[in-house]
């Protein structure tokens, strides 16, 4: 799943630590959905999409050819 979390979080104005916190997740698991790595639960997509202020679809996407 790709994503545009790190733009979204940069525009926000909020650090990996202080999106953490304020969704109750460690850093490291922002760090590792912005990179790809980890995929989120819906639940978690929602309240990262609630926080930095975007749509689902703005912040989440998987490419037809995976």
């Amino acid at each position: 799943m790709k994503n545009k979390l790190k733009i979204a979080r940069i525009q926000a104005d909020l650090t990996q630590q202080q999106l953490a916190d304020k969704i109750g997740v460690t850093r490291q698991t922002i760090s590792l959905i912005e990179k790809g790595k980890y995929n989120p639960t819906l639940k978690l997509c929602l309240e990262l999409c609630y926080t930095v202020n975007r749509t689902l679809d703005e912040l989440f996407w998987v490419d037809k050819e995976e």
